[in-house]
């Protein structure tokens, strides 16, 4: 019995397939010839070859959004929680371009391309940061504004971006990365309080 294709299949089949050829070379046709389909049914699901990969850049970059969310949900004092969310990032990004760093580099070209995307993921990641900080505001946890939550939650994406940046990656395997993150880290949760 032949299994059905469904969107979730042939993003599987399409990380496969950007692993092996890396974004420039990679096709639908391929990804159809993965899945033993013909290319207009990979059409059906994704109108075009661009659709495609926006669907398969934001299904990977979903992950680490998921993985984040109880963070930013709570429970917990928001200093604990804005360090282990950084952690966490940090962590989940260095995992990914160190366990399958052909895909990393993949993602990272795809990531350019698709600013809108990603885009949408830092402000993502940004609304995470600002309930952190409303959270630790509202507990005098975290000083009160100015700057305002979100102008805050932002600044602290930025003065973290060499430990979750793509750019950075190749940073990310030195063995003082660890302690320089902690002590950024640190600096960060200290700076909001």
């Amino acid at each position: 019995m032949t299994e059905a294709l469904t969107p979730e299949r042939i993003l599987a089949a399409t990380e496969d397939v950007l692993r092996r050829y890396g974004p420039t070379k990679a096709t639908v046709v391929d990804v159809a010839r993965a899945l033993g389909v013909s290319h207009g049914s990979v059409y059906r699901h994704f109108r075009t070859k661009t659709a495609l990969r926006e669907a398969v850049t934001k299904r990977w970059i979903d992950h680490t959004t998921v993985l984040l969310e109880p963070l930013a949900a709570g429970p917990g004092p928001a200093d604990r929680r804005l360090a282990d969310w950084l952690t966490v990032l940090f962590h989940a990004k260095r995992r990914k371009a160190m366990d399958d760093p052909e895909l990393f580099a993949t993602y990272t070209v795809l990531a350019e391309e698709l600013s809108e995307v990603v885009a949408a993921h830092v402000a993502d990641l940004v609304g995470q940061l600002t309930r952190i900080i409303e959270d630790g505001r509202a507990a005098d946890v975290f000083a009160p504004g100015p700057p305002e939550s979100a102008v805050l939650a932002r600044a602290v994406h930025q003065a973290t971006a060499m430990f979750h940046k793509p750019h950075f990656a190749a940073r990310w395997a030195l063995p003082e990365a660890e302690a320089d993150f902690t002590a950024l880290r640190d600096l960060v949760v200290r700076g909001c309080q």
